[in-house]
């Protein structure tokens, strides 16, 4: 790995549940995660975590605002295998749409915060919830 990487990510409510993906792939697959994933070349921040969004989970969303960055770095046998930056952003849901999972997801899901924090998380998406829930 040549540098951390930036992601993304979305802390997506739709009629007060979180929208969570179970990874497919590499790192942490088979964990529940929040939507999100690389910023493309060019792309803006906001259009990024939208666009994942739409293709992991088939949601619209709109940006509400900014919540906080987290790390996730990984390392084996002293090296490092995977370095990002994830940008968290709130995005509320619009439409009547239940989401479904798409690209890299292997399911999709929109339950209460407190379901969501007894599921097998990843570390970056079970250290955002717990600090969200004094705000929900």
């Amino acid at each position: 790995m040549k540098g951390p990487r930036v992601a993304v990510a979305a802390v997506a409510v739709k009629d007060g549940r979180i929208v969570l993906i179970k990874r497919k792939y590499p790192p942490n697959p088979g964990r529940w995660s929040l939507p999100g994933g690389h910023v493309e070349l060019g792309e803006r921040l906001e259009d990024a975590v939208l666009r994942e969004l739409k293709e992991e989970t088939g949601l619209t969303g709109r940006v509400v605002g900014f919540l906080r960055p987290v790390e996730y770095i990984e390392a084996e046998g002293g090296e490092v295998r995977y370095h990002f930056v994830i940008l968290v952003y709130r995005v509320e849901v619009v439409g009547d749409a239940e989401p479904r999972a798409g690209g890299d997801a292997e399911e999709a899901v929109a339950v209460p915060l407190e379901k969501a924090l007894g599921m097998d998380l990843t570390k970056t998406t079970r250290e955002v919830l717990a600090g969200l829930l004094p705000q929900l």
